[in-house]
């Protein structure tokens, strides 16, 4: 037993992702993005046994982090490798849409291509003896995003919208990234960490996300880490601080 306390005292844990993990949120007082101390990655670290390393960086792609994960692999021998992408490689360059909507217009990752890096994503981990934990992404609100990417500009908004076809449209496409992350979970047999259904699980997800309509706010981030817990307490109690008093969902 005490050797058992002893190997998860040393375990560590490796955060790949983008903005979201890194605790990014839109501070609305000072009219920009800011590090939010009690991002979800930092809620989990006061509950795990051993360390967690973050190395999600703002407009991190799957392409640029995978680059890194490796290395950053190989360095740490990390024992399980929580990855978070999707949300900028689902975005579009939506200045160069506002000023050419009858353009043809590419996501920062092709919808084939993140599919097939994150399957190599997990297979990499796991040919390293490295347990690889999915996360869904979440829900984005559409109308504030819209807005956002426009800058209000009566003209962007009108260009923008040309080439979408419907602010709805902006949903879906995200929506069709969120589904692959379930698929290479499916046919990979690898856990995913489903943090899109516990924010939907409230009628208004919106209120957990900031002005922008995709960085969840504080409370969002509170939900993220909440989610993330009760699967660690699912499937790996052992590894949390206070298990003893704690019983499996």
């Amino acid at each position: 037993m005490e050797n058992q306390e002893n190997l998860d005292a040393a375990a560590k844990y490796l955060v790949t992702g983008d903005s979201i993990s890194k605790g990014v949120i839109y501070d609305e007082v000072k009219n920009k993005y800011v590090l939010l101390e009690d991002n979800y990655v930092s809620l989990l670290q006061n509950k795990l046994k051993g360390a967690v390393r973050n190395t999600a960086r703002f407009g991190n792609t799957l392409i640029k982090g995978m680059a890194n994960l490796r290395k950053d692999v190989m360095k740490d021998k990390p024992n399980i490798v929580l990855i978070e992408y999707g949300g900028n490689d689902c975005d579009f360059n939506w200045n160069e849409i506002a000023d050419n909507p009858n353009g043809e217009h590419r996501p920062k990752t092709d919808f084939n291509l993140f599919e097939k890096m994150l399957t190599e994503a997990v297979q990499f981990l796991k040919s390293q003896q490295i347990t690889p934990v999915l996360m869904s992404l979440p829900p984005l609100n559409a109308d504030s995003y819209f807005k956002w990417v426009s800058r209000n500009n009566p003209d962007a908004e009108k260009n923008i919208l040309q080439w979408l076809g419907s602010v709805t449209k902006i949903y879906w496409w995200q929506e069709r990234y969120n589904s692959t992350i379930l698929k290479v979970s499916e046919l990979t047999k690898t856990k995913f960490i489903d943090v899109r259904g516990a924010f939907l699980e409230h009628p208004d997800f919106t209120q957990f996300l900031c002005s922008d309509g995709i960085h969840p706010n504080q409370a969002g981030h509170k939900i993220i880490s909440d989610k993330v817990l009760e699967f660690i307490r699912q499937h790996y109690g052992h590894l949390l601080r206070d298990h003893g008093g704690l019983t499996a969902k």
